[in-house]
């Protein structure tokens, strides 16, 4: 490439943009399935690939910080003394992007003792020199000083925003400036919290610009202080000589020990075949698409292409035969397939058609049933599933093809158009995919069609390559495919009263937003599909995942009655009780405070009763006053016990016994809440809207609320409950003899492990001693330490100590066990259940000791949790199964922990009692027996 004929130097200030791509994604991170944190690297390269795809530069280089930058520490030892630790994943980050900067061929640059902003400085100068016009790509904002007309900034947007580059006047105009050189003064008076520049005291931002504007730069400033007045005098004349080191510290540096050859920095084509070994290391699928893209000639042409004819008919787009698209480009044919880093629907070759003519769409559906693979999505009035109302559908076979089914107003109408539909959603063998695929199921359940055969759900495949991930289908595509699809709040408006619906929106825009999401769901579907094989995770997404999620889809339909008289009952109750504490609380505390301002509830405690000389207080500077504070001070006065039960009396009143009635659903008179799969990390099952998961069973005003869940006439609640499946999980998993034998002969677990402890007789455990090895059988599940394990039982931390040594020396295997899987971790980055679920520990080889210990807790439970879900999974399953085979009227309502409630006609509740326990029983082949206690009931706590 000829330097003469463009001149266009980029140079990339390399941690500024790692740091910046960590952080973008930093609430949910990009993991590999090893479990390695990649956000970082991804966010740096991604970067990258776009400026060589936009600005098509013709010389470039990165730029790193090499070691200490002693040249400024000299003057001043806490240059920088501030920042904290680089996050790990930054750490890590770092040879990868040398490892990828390598095999595209673009330089690695940094001088020992320097900073990056030194040499970027040096060079950019240099090149000033050679004709070269430099952009430096950063956000910092101390590079402003180095502007010229030669020399600019170069921005890249956040969040897939517009780039920014300023040059002279954007610099002058953004700092109120004459010279960009005077940034250089704004920094030394106004200092910099980020590099720890100390600057003037008593100046920040608006003080440092009104003195450019009166003294040009801080010299002259210093030596006319006698024109400030007051205090502000005081504080300039007195850190005078901090201002001029400011100054120092702030300069950058544009003599650094670099020479520009640049030859060196011209932009080369980069070995793919290396960038591509680093890629699937670090499995970054797209984004070695969007390289080869971005090194790769312009389309010449783009072409749709036809087996037969497509007719533009008064009534629609008539398709008959197969239509596909295909982008043609100059010696690179074979990305046909690849994803466009074009980042919208308006830069992204597609063929999207509605189909609104019942002929045309008995085509469609022939082409459909002669496809292996079809994803599908409905368009609906609400996100209510039992109030909405569909508006349209949308299919997709092919990357880039995708076809619009709009839907009458008319639910005539709309059933006839189903019914053309019917033979693709009732096809065996036909996978259908879908992005949330329950809704979908049940919105049509209730137009009377029933999805059936082989289903693929791409949130919970990703959830279950990624489970601490985020799982929307937006953001999966702005990740997988680098492509931002069309949000619906363009189209109906913001949540709130004032949005709109779906069904108002224009044909064109309905089809482009539907067929996008079918088309971007097929496409994350031919990710995630050979993912799930390579994971081994196939069994648990078919044989699990898939099939429990049309079971929850009946469970969710079926709703639960609730019996409103019961829950207002409840509520006089409870604001009783709630009298009854604030009183006894106020006469503890000596005076009447709000109960609920916890800034005055801390001053009675901390200042009036002095219950902790060390209370710390939050950044709002008001005494802590969370729960776990207040546990730890329970011993100190009886004040703190009756707080505690005030605060769980408050949210049991309003979180349900005045919440719930307003959750009946007007139709059938009964609460629907949903089960989410993609929630919990561990494999477990969340409950949303209502959540009736947290419904708290350990007291007795808790279980009340159990009581407004009732069956209907005729029928009766059963309850099916694993007794201590996680204990017993433990034990198998482990291979512990001693647990195991004690399961297999029916002892008292808890009762069995206090004889073993204490040395003595089973018929001789005290309560006491079987309640603290309780304690302990527990807390060893969650890694609990002799801290806790003293707080929980009034032991002694030493005593403490030494019941756990007394409880691994019962249970040697279960040590070996918890070691085992640490290791396993440490080196695989995540553990197993059972059934193959993974869960990835990315701070299991943590330096932050806090950090590490909280992996290494995982490690040993998650496998516990994990394999809990699993069974329950399974046994939900098979009841669903059974039940239908029997043609039994008896309903599965909820899942709850590791319980599951029916609703049962009087006739039928021994016999589904008995299948329900052997099937939740024989769920899984297991040495130690997995026990199920069977409760039954005119509501869910007689049952329980």
């Amino acid at each position: 490439m000829d330097a003469t004929q463009d001149k266009r130097l980029f140079l990339i200030d390399a941690y500024a943009m790692i740091f910046r791509g960590y952080y973008a994604l930093i609430r949910n991170p990009r993991l590999t399935s090893k479990g390695l944190d990649t956000s970082a690297i991804f966010g740096f390269t991604n970067s990258l690939i776009e400026l060589i795809r936009r600005e098509k530069p013709t010389h470039l280089a990165v730029v790193f910080d090499v070691g200490q930058a002693s040249v400024r520490t000299e003057d001043f030892s806490d240059y920088k003394a501030n920042r904290s630790e680089t996050p790990e994943a930054i750490k890590i980050a770092v040879p990868y992007i040398h490892r990828i900067l390598e095999a595209m061929h673009i330089p690695i640059l940094g001088v020992e003792g320097y900073e990056a902003d030194d040499v970027i400085g040096t060079i950019a100068c240099k090149a000033e020199k050679e004709g070269y016009t430099t952009f430096m790509v950063t956000p910092d904002k101390d590079f402003a000083q180095l502007v010229t007309d030669k020399i600019k900034i170069y921005k890249p947007g956040l969040k897939g925003g517009d780039i920014e580059i300023l040059g002279v006047e954007e610099v002058k105009a953004k700092y109120e400036i004459d010279d960009p050189k005077q940034v250089i003064d704004f920094l030394a008076m106004m200092g910099d919290a980020v590099d720890n520049i100390p600057g003037l005291e008593g100046v920040g931002e608006k003080t440092a610009m009104k003195f450019l504007k009166e003294f040009g730069n801080i010299e002259t400033l210093l030596a006319n202080t006698d024109k400030l007045k007051g205090k502000l005098k005081e504080k300039v004349e007195a850190s005078a000589e901090r201002g001029i080191l400011s100054k120092k510290l702030a300069t950058i540096i544009c003599d650094a020990p670099i020479e520009f050859h640049q030859e060196q920095y011209d932009l080369e084509t980069p070995d793919f075949e290396k960038v591509k070994e680093v890629f699937e290391e670090i499995e970054f699928r797209r984004l070695y698409e969007n390289l080869y893209r971005a090194f790769a000639p312009a389309p010449t042409e783009t072409i749709v292409v036809s087996e037969v004819e497509v007719k533009q008919t008064p009534a629609g787009t008539e398709v008959k035969g197969q239509v596909m698209q295909l982008d043609l480009f100059a010696n690179f044919e074979e990305l046909d397939q690849a994803t466009s880093t074009k980042s919208t629907i308006e830069h992204n070759d597609h063929l999207y058609q509605f189909i609104n003519n019942p002929k045309a769409q008995k085509k469609l559906v022939d082409n459909l049933l002669k496809q292996k693979v079809v994803c599908f999505d409905t368009e609906t009035t609400s996100l209510n599933e039992l109030e909405a109302e569909l508006v349209g559908m949308s299919f997709s076979y092919k990357k880039g093809l995708a076809y619009y089914i709009p839907l009458s107003e008319d639910k005539g109408e709309v059933l006839q158009t189903l019914e053309i539909f019917r033979p693709f959603f009732e096809k065996e063998d036909l996978l259908k995919v879908a992005h949330n695929l329950k809704f979908d199921y049940k919105i049509l359940k209730q137009y009377g069609i029933t999805v059936k055969g082989a289903m693929f759900d791409t949130m919970i495949a990703h959830y279950l390559l990624n489970p601490d991930g985020r799982h929307g289908m937006d953001y999966l595509s702005e990740v997988y495919l680098n492509y931002k699809p069309v949000s619906i709040e363009t189209i109906i408006g913001k949540k709130g009263k004032k949005q709109g619906n779906f069904r108002d929106a224009d044909l064109r825009t309905q089809t482009d937003y539907a067929a996008e999401d079918a088309d971007v769901t097929f496409q994350l579907y031919e990710l995630f599909a050979p993912q799930l094989k390579k994971e081994n995770l196939e069994e648990l997404f078919y044989n699990i995942e898939m099939p429990l999620m049309e079971v929850l889809a009946k469970m969710e339909l079926a709703g639960i009655s609730l019996d409103e008289k019961w829950l207002a009952q409840e509520s006089v109750d409870l604001e009783n009780d709630l009298k009854q504490l604030e009183n006894t609380i106020f006469e503890l505390s000596g005076e009447e405070f709000n109960m609920n301002s916890p800034r005055q509830l801390g001053e009675i405690l901390f200042e009036k009763m002095q219950l902790d000389p060390k209370a710390k207080k939050t950044k709002t500077g008001q005494y802590a006053t969370s729960e776990d504070v207040l546990q730890k001070l329970a011993s100190k006065h009886e004040i703190i016990k009756y707080i505690l039960e005030y605060r769980t009396y408050q949210k049991l009143k309003s979180t349900y016994v005045d919440a719930l009635p307003s959750q009946i659903d007007k139709t059938d008179n009964r609460v629907h809440t949903n089960f989410s799969q993609t929630t919990a990390a561990t494999g477990r099952l969340a409950s949303v809207n209502p959540n009736l998961q947290n419904i708290p069973i350990r007291t007795l005003r808790g279980q009340q609320i159990r009581g407004a869940f009732v069956s209907g006439e005729g029928k009766k609640i059963i309850s099916a409950d694993y007794s201590q499946i996680e204990l017993r999980l433990i034990a198998e998993i482990s291979g512990e003899e001693n647990m195991i034998k004690a399961f297999q002969n029916g002892e008292d677990i808890h009762a069995s492990t206090a004889a073993k402890l204490f040395k003595i007789p089973l018929e001789d455990v005290s309560k006491t001693q079987r309640s603290q090895a309780k304690t302990v059988n527990f807390g060893i599940i969650y890694g609990q330490g002799a801290f806790a394990l003293a707080e929980q039982t009034g032991l002694s931390r030493t005593e403490a100590k030494q019941m756990i040594e007394a409880y691994f020396e019962t249970y040697p295997k279960l040590k070996e066990y918890m070691a085992e899987q640490v290791n396993k971790a440490r080196q695989s980055g995540y553990v197993e259940t059972i059934l193959g679920r993974k869960r990835h520990l990315k701070d299991i080889n943590s330096n932050n000791f806090v950090v590490r210990g909280h992996a290494e807790r995982n490690a040993v439970n998650a496998p516990v949790q994990g394999s809990a879900a699993d069974i329950v999974k399974i046994a939900m399953i098979k009841i669903d199964r059974e039940l239908e085979e029997q043609q039994l009227k008896t309903r599965m309502l909820l899942q709850v922990h590791d319980e599951l409630v029916f609703e049962s006609p009087a006739d039928e509740i021994e016999k589904a009692s008995e299948l329900i326990k052997k099937e939740m029983e024989n769920a899984l082949k297991t040495q130690v027996p997995l026990l199920v206690e069977i409760g039954v009931g005119n509501n869910w706590l007689e049952a329980h």
